[in-house]
């Protein structure tokens, strides 16, 4: 999962990834990486429209979003 996160944010990818909270609470996101640490990593949330930290540990899904459905969405 974090060679994924690293690759994404190599490349300046988008990815759409499924989370899950503190409390259990399952969410889909969009997000953009900006840095990878050990065991969490900050990205840009489209779905908070903020910066966010999400524990690595806690994603339960990551698939990279292709450039032709950005454009649809």
């Amino acid at each position: 999962m974090r060679i994924r996160l690293v690759r994404s944010m190599e490349y300046a990818e988008l990815l759409d990834m499924m989370y899950i909270d503190k409390n259990g609470a399952v969410s889909k996101r969009r997000i953009k990486v900006i840095q990878v640490g050990e065991g969490s990593f900050r990205a840009y949330c489209h779905l908070r429209q903020s910066k966010r930290t999400f524990l690595i540990d806690n994603v339960l899904a990551l698939v990279p979003v292709i450039a032709k459905e950005s454009l649809v969405i």
